[in-house]
């Protein structure tokens, strides 16, 4: 496998919208995976902004999956019933009157109720469900289908769009990680620790990496992106100066 990871932030004065003219015709695909806490979700929102593009957060959608069962008195791992709950359900992506994404379930705005560290750790369960990533992957899918969108998640990439223009895999270390995601829960009013946090998320690595349905795992061709030390403009510099080239 290659991967490219770039080694410094490039500059550019041109319309982020205009880079992309070219590739509209045929509905331009752009894939940012990468494990909890990478930044993909405030990446992926601000470059599909840039460009013009929409943004798919398909790791809210599988949170609203969990909220979903959570709701309901189905066994978590009865397959027939959770393939019927999915099938009578809608899951959308959308933006609220201030233009930030909310996340809908049976029309439902549940944005802030899917953040819940519990509905987390029980859509990492469900993530490892086969009749789970089915059904979402066809919705997701449907969502591309006339492409020009930024879709974020884990194994965008590598199993829904494999076909994708341009696809990013962030990473960074597990402390840094843990301690994006303490101040993000703490300024929402979770008084989690951060160890607690920190042991959390790297039991969601393993759970990621090592699940038999769509393992977490950059793509063959995707440029890999550390962002330990970056900031979310320097990771999105990056990004769109990839997709100027």
């Amino acid at each position: 496998m290659c991967f490219r990871i770039f080694p410094k932030i490039f500059q550019y004065t041109e319309d982020p919208k205009n880079l992309i003219m070219a590739h509209r015709k045929n509905g331009i695909i752009i894939t940012i995976d990468g494990p909890s806490g990478a930044g993909k979700s405030t990446v992926a929102q601000i470059v599909a902004e840039k460009l013009g593009l929409l943004y798919i957060d398909t790791g809210a959608m599988y949170r609203a999956v969990a909220l979903l069962v959570a709701r309901s008195s189905i066994n978590t791992d009865n397959d027939e019933g959770l393939e019927r709950l999915l099938r009578t359900s809608t899951i959308k992506i959308d933006r609220n009157s201030n233009n930030n994404v909310k996340v809908l379930l049976n029309n439902e705005d549940v944005s802030d109720k899917i953040r819940r560290p519990e509905i987390s750790r029980l859509s990492s369960y469900l993530a490892t469900k086969r009749v789970v990533r089915n059904r979402l992957k066809v919705i997701q899918m449907d969502m591309g289908t006339k492409g020009n969108i930024v879709a974020e998640g884990r194994d965008m990439g590598t199993y829904v769009f494999p076909h994708a223009d341009f696809k990013f895999y962030l990473d960074a270390s597990l402390d840094e990680r843990a301690r994006r995601r303490w101040l993000q829960l703490n300024a929402s009013g979770s008084r989690l620790g951060l160890h607690e946090i920190k042991s959390e998320i790297e039991q969601r690595d393993i759970q990621d990496k090592e699940r038999s349905e769509s393992p977490l795992h950059p793509a063959r061709n995707a440029v890999i992106i550390d962002t330990t030390k970056l900031s979310t403009d320097e990771v999105v510099e990056i990004i769109l100066s990839e997709v100027n080239n």
